[in-house]
Formats: C-alpha cells, sequence, structure tokens
C-alpha cells in the first residue's frame, strides 16, 4: 500500500481542523426541574422552565470525514438520498411518497427486519407560526428517553407484538433533510459526538401538551462535548439520527443535538426549511 506523503498529512489535518464557533442553549445545572409546555402546531411557541443558558462551542465541518462516521459510534450519519418529492409542504405527497423513501433509506442504513415511521414534522425560520408550523429547536437535547422509548414503542403497535418487539433490539431514528431547492444557510443542525456524552450529561425534561406528557433528554452542559455539523446541506441529503437504542453492549444509545447560528453564513441567510421524521427500526 503506497504510504501518504508528508504533505498529504497535512493537507489532511488542514481539512480537519475546519471549524466554527456558535452559543447553543444547554442546561447549566438541574437547580431547576426542566419542563417544556407544547402548545399545538401554529398557535404560539413552546414555553420552558429550567436554568438554560448558551455556552460557545466549537463545531466541526464534519463533511471531510463523514465517511467514518456511524450510527453506533457517534450516533449520526449523512446519507446521500433523493427523493421524488416535489412540494413537501403537500401533507398528502409526503405521505403518499416520502414516508415510504424514509422506510426504505432507514432500511438500508440499518439493516433493520422492519421500519415503522411514525411522525414527521416541518420546520420553517420564516413565519411558522402563523404557517401552522414548527421553528428549528434551539436547546441541545434528545427526542427520546431510556422510559419513553419502549413507551412509544407500546403506543404504536398491538399489544402482543409491541411485547414481543421490545425482548429483540430495537432503535428510534430521526431523519432529517433539507426541503429548499438552496442549501441550508440559517440554523444548521448540530450534533454531538454520542462518544463524548456522559450519563449525568442527560437530564430528563417533561414535555406537556394539551392530551399527554411526554419526556425527552435535555443536555447539561459538558465542556468535552465535540460538535459537528454538515455545512450547506442540499436538497438530495438526509441525517439519521440516533435518539433511542435498546441495546446495552457499548454502541452509542442516545445522541444530543441542536440547531445552531453559524457565524459563517451570509447576513442575508435563507431562512431554513427542513423535515423530520420518525422512525422505529426492529432488528431480529
Amino acid at each position: 500500500m503506497q504510504q501518504a506523503s508528508p504533505a498529504e498529512h497535512a493537507r489532511t489535518a488542514a481539512a480537519r481542523a475546519v471549524w466554527v464557533e456558535a452559543p447553543v442553549n444547554y442546561l447549566a445545572d438541574l437547580s431547576i426541574q426542566p419542563v417544556t409546555y407544547n402548545p399545538p402546531a401554529g398557535t404560539g411557541m413552546p414555553r420552558r422552565e429550567g436554568n438554560y443558558r448558551d455556552f460557545v462551542v466549537r463545531v466541526h465541518d464534519a463533511r471531510p470525514y463523514a465517511d467514518e462516521l456511524t450510527l453506533d459510534k457517534q450516533a449520526f450519519v449523512l446519507a446521500r438520498h433523493g427523493t421524488q418529492v416535489r412540494d413537501f409542504y403537500d401533507e398528502a405527497e409526503v405521505r403518499s411518497v416520502y414516508l415510504a423513501e424514509i422506510e426504505a433509506l432507514v432500511r438500508r442504513e440499518t439493516g433493520a427486519s422492519k421500519v415503522v415511521v411514525f411522525d414527521h414534522t416541518i420546520r420553517t425560520a420564516d413565519r411558522a407560526v402563523e404557517r401552522g408550523l414548527r421553528t428549528p429547536v434551539r436547546s441541545v437535547h434528545c427526542d427520546y428517553t431510556e422510559k419513553s422509548g419502549p413507551q412509544r414503542v407500546r403506543d404504536l403497535l398491538p399489544p402482543e407484538e409491541a411485547e414481543a418487539r421490545l425482548r429483540k433490539r430495537f432503535a428510534e431514528y430521526n431523519v432529517w433533510r433539507n426541503i429548499a431547492s438552496d442549501p441550508i444557510e440559517m440554523a444548521p443542525l448540530g450534533f454531538v459526538d454520542a462518544g463524548s456524552i456522559a450519563p449525568r450529561d442527560l437530564a430528563v425534561c417533561d414535555l406537556v401538551y394539551a392530551d399527554r406528557v411526554g419526556e425527552i433528554y435535555q443536555g447539561v452542559y459538558n465542556a468535552d462535548h465535540r460538535w459537528h455539523y454538515f455545512p450547506a446541506m442540499k436538497r438530495d441529503e438526509a441525517i439519521l439520527i440516533k435518539c433511542y437504542d435498546s441495546a446495552k453492549d457499548g454502541r452509542a444509545r442516545f445522541s444530543l443535538h441542536s440547531a445552531f447560528d453559524d457565524p459563517s453564513s451570509p447576513a442575508d441567510a435563507r431562512p431554513r426549511q427542513s423535515i423530520e421524521v420518525r422512525t422505529f427500526a426492529f432488528f431480529d
């Protein structure tokens, strides 16, 4: 095998050194129990309780080493993934076309024997509330917890099937993509390498809705967190984020992520438009 030259090593190191510094919103501590009150979409903004503060972090451009990332180590990956959807704001088209595309993508990337697509959300940084949509989430969080992961399976599947599936490995994956024709410029999504997350960094937070109470993890600040992102996300790319894994064999089980303000974005950045789809992957 031909050895890389010192110049090539230097170029590789330089490529890996690309990063930006930006504030992200963490829990500073647990002096106040975190709770989030979520109104119905289009009726207002969420209201939060908790000792939240902005902390400046270094967010690395992960594109140069995207092929080295795995769902079982970092808990997020970038995938090339075209779509036949023409208008993501057409709910019927999303349901009839896109959800099947995502099911196939998750099967391909995880090797799961069964994938259940169960939720999707469109977010925009442009007049979200008045359009009945949601805004980008600007707090460090993970969508499922040790308790809420299995509970969501029980909510979705018939009782006998749910209990059978829960006896084997299963995982929850979010699939995130840009739905605009232009690359993402505003509020990109940043990800913490799961290998840098300590158990104490995950704080249970109740999510209070009009008809139910769920729970997620909010991230507690840890200076050791390693942040990454994929700048200028295009419409033919998708990010898979592992938010829960039942396996306790050393692989990544939870993740932390948040939208953030990229200081390298243009002053007149186009508002972010994105869709996230939630899925469960079941393994035999």
